[in-house]
């Protein structure tokens, strides 16, 4: 249910009966029953920052004045984020109760009784999980907060982790596999691998505090190549979390990879040696082609499980409230499993129904990824 003005004689009776198009406050003004000028031409898109900082300004109390430039120095945000702060907290209507779509089966009578009962109220179903919800950013105001740029910086996590994880992984399950002599050393490397897939991530997080954040932090950050964002110099970045979930998946990497070279038959090994090729052209042309289907299953169910990971990243430094999409791995982010978690979180229940649609997404997104680790395992299958 919304509370919103469509022409300006219901802002005021003794203003004109015409359609209100768009606001622009002027500099004396201070709420949102006083506007000074309207105008018809420009995009709100297509303001300068300035002229959306002062209608901020303008149309927000101070105490949220206050609280906005504690989340983040107004003057320092984007022009983008800015455009989405000034709809959500001056344009948009505000939402003053939802229901659930059973509520809205069987108490219909109720909500509109409860509707009719506030001015200008507008009754609207709306569909948390639709296209608008997957392509808009994160905001404050939920009919217009979305998931893209979780779904991004999930995916700038996940692909670090995978260029970390799976070179080192089938590296090294090809070493332990088909160079190792058995010695203590390797017997040692083998125990402390199997130990490491069973550690609990939330130590894996704690590490990359202490590692990516804090020791490596001026690489991490981006400022030891003169790529540093401003607001992520403490090494909080995708590079960190990246290299952490790397960190997290690889000894389950290397279990995988290590059990599907252990599954080609001997055979092939002893063929090619008898027709004169070397170890490693042995293990490159036949042992690893033939171990593809075991190594890409393991490899995208360890993806998986870095895609759904949350413990490791609040450790890390991950945020909470974004609204700028990540533009590299210097950048600050957040994923989808965090903004779930920032959701379940509010008290406000327009966000625990955006958590649900949030759920689904993510639920989506790890069984395509199952799916194609099936697919992949079928259509690479070898019968020996």
């Amino acid at each position: 249910m919304f509370i919103g003005a469509e022409r300006w004689n219901e802002v005021d009776p003794s203003w004109p009966d015409s359609a209100i198009l768009r606001f622009i406050p002027g500099e004396d003004s201070g709420t949102l029953d006083f506007f000074v000028a309207q105008v018809f031409g420009d995009s709100l898109e297509e303001l300068p920052k300035e002229d959306l900082l002062a209608i901020l300004t303008a149309n927000i109390s101070a105490g949220r004045l206050r609280a906005l430039n504690a989340e983040r120095s107004l003057v320092d945000r984007a022009q983008e984020e800015m455009v989405e702060l000034v709809l959500s907290e001056v344009v948009r209507p505000d939402v003053v109760e939802s229901w659930s779509f059973t509520e809205s089966l069987f108490n219909r009578d109720e909500i509109d009784a409860e509707v009719a009962t506030i001015p200008n109220a507008v009754l609207e179903f709306k569909a948390w999980l639709n296209w608008d919800f997957i392509t808009s950013p994160q905001s404050s105001n939920p009919t217009l907060a979305g998931i893209r740029t979780a779904i991004l910086g999930s995916l700038w996590v996940t692909l670090i982790a995978f260029l970390v994880a799976v070179p080192l992984g089938v590296g090294a399950a090809t070493y332990l596999e088909e160079y190792s002599k058995g010695s203590k050393l390797d017997g040692l490397i083998e125990t402390n691998i199997n130990n490491l897939a069973g550690v609990p991530s939330i130590i894996y997080g704690m590490l990359g505090l202490a590692v990516f954040v804090r020791y490596f932090g001026e690489i991490t950050s981006g400022i030891a190549f003169g790529a540093a964002d401003p607001s992520t110099g403490n090494g909080r970045t995708i590079l960190s979390a990246g290299l952490t979930l790397g960190l997290l998946i690889l000894p389950l990497v290397i279990i995988n990879a290590r059990e599907a070279i252990r599954a080609v038959p001997r055979a092939f090994r002893e063929a090619s040696y008898g027709l004169g090729a070397t170890k490693w052209q042995t293990t490159w042309s036949h042992v690893l082609p033939n171990a593809i289907p075991g190594i890409l299953t393991g490899v995208i169910l360890s993806v998986s499980r870095a895609f759904g990971e949350t413990a490791p990243l609040i450790v890390v430094g991950v945020s909470t409230f974004i609204v700028v999409d990540p533009s590299g791995p210097f950048s600050k982010f957040t994923t989808l499993p965090v903004q779930i978690f920032q959701w379940t979180s509010r008290p406000q229940e327009e966000f625990q129904r955006l958590a649900a649609a949030a759920i689904l997404a993510l639920l989506f997104l790890l069984l395509a990824l199952n799916a194609t680790a099936i697919y992949l395992r079928n259509r690479f299958k070898r019968n020996y």
